[in-house]
């Protein structure tokens, strides 16, 4: 790390100021509660994918991956999270902070181009249905998966050697519960102007390409639907990628959303809530709306219910 003018080595993160006394305590629990409810059922799909053949296909070995994405992306950011609602405000020092901010942006990264193998494999299984077995084989699939994961870690390397060159000099207030970009770009003392010019490259081809590679392929599963006779035909179809594409509008939608909306003046409280929810609730829901709305992952889960209750 930049060393020049350093005279920062730690940093204090706020939290939520607003809320004190009885209510930080009701927000620890509820989070604590979410966090480990959020846990158990990643958890659960990791291992249900693993142990059940008739989940042995690549759209629930891409679900088993983002599963393991959530669970690891919550235990870097709530437990800290947790601690300093708790305490309500802590320290955490600049490497942490970094160290934070590097692995949860490679992290979101990872997911963003899993959820793009995810909508190419339904653009396959619809769209190219013929050659979907022959195209999605086992070595195919652990490709796709091995590129999201070093593709997203190695290039928000870049981010990190920016990071490092930073220098602080001023406040080391942080008002936010964990360590992202922004406060980065408030509380440095180097040139704001080379390290956002950084973020807009390094963006490119983390988030906006696989963006718009996701609304490719949904665009030709929407043609194909639409070109399905029956009605029955058509519903059954949209059914096979309908959980994925509500998990994919939650996801870009709160993640659009944090850096579009400036984290300055009134408008921090409202990035905070959408970063809660992003971090927080959407890893929740999105196992859920898998287990709910997949007819086989509800059936596994059936049987794993009915098979414990009749012991």
């Amino acid at each position: 790390m930049n060393k020049r003018n350093q005279t920062v080595t730690e940093f204090l993160l706020l939290g939520f100021p607003n809320v004190t006394g009885f209510r930080t305590i009701i927000l620890f629990i509820v989070i604590l509660v979410i966090y480990i409810v959020t846990l158990i059922i990643n958890a659960m799909v990791i291992v249900l994918v693993s142990i059940k053949s008739q989940l042995h296909s690549p759209m629930y070995f891409f679900l088993q991956q983002l599963s393991f994405v959530e669970f690891t992306f919550l235990t870097v950011v709530v437990p800290n999270m947790l601690r300093v609602i708790w305490l309500e405000g802590a320290t955490i020092s600049v490497s942490g902070c970094i160290a934070q901010a590097y692995v949860y942006c490679a992290l979101g990264c990872t997911e963003c181009h899993l959820l793009t193998v995810m909508s190419y494999d339904r653009y396959l299984a619809i769209c190219q249905p013929l050659h979907y077995s022959t195209i999605m084989d086992t070595r195919i699939q652990n490709f796709l998966v091995i590129y999201c994961w070093v593709f997203g870690f190695l290039l928000t390397q870049i981010t990190l050697n920016f990071l490092c060159q930073l220098y602080f000099c001023g406040s080391n207030i942080i008002n936010h519960f964990f360590c992202d970009l922004a406060p980065f770009l408030q509380l440095t003392c180097s040139h704001k102007i080379d390290f956002q010019l950084m973020i807009l490259i390094v963006a490119i081809p983390l988030m906006v390409i696989p963006f718009i590679l996701v609304l490719i392929s949904y665009s030709y599963v929407f043609i194909t639907i639409i070109g399905i006779s029956s009605a029955k035909g058509r519903k059954k179809t949209f059914s096979t990628c309908s959980s994925h594409l509500t998990v994919v509008t939650m996801y870009y939608g709160t993640l659009i959303t944090i850096y579009m909306v400036p984290a300055n003046g009134d408008t921090l409280t409202v990035n905070k809530l959408i970063a809660f929810l992003y971090i927080v609730v959407t890893p929740l829901f999105n196992p859920i709306i898998y287990c709910l709305r997949n007819q086989e992952m509800r059936a596994v889960m059936e049987k794993l219910i009915i098979v414990k209750d009749t012991q």
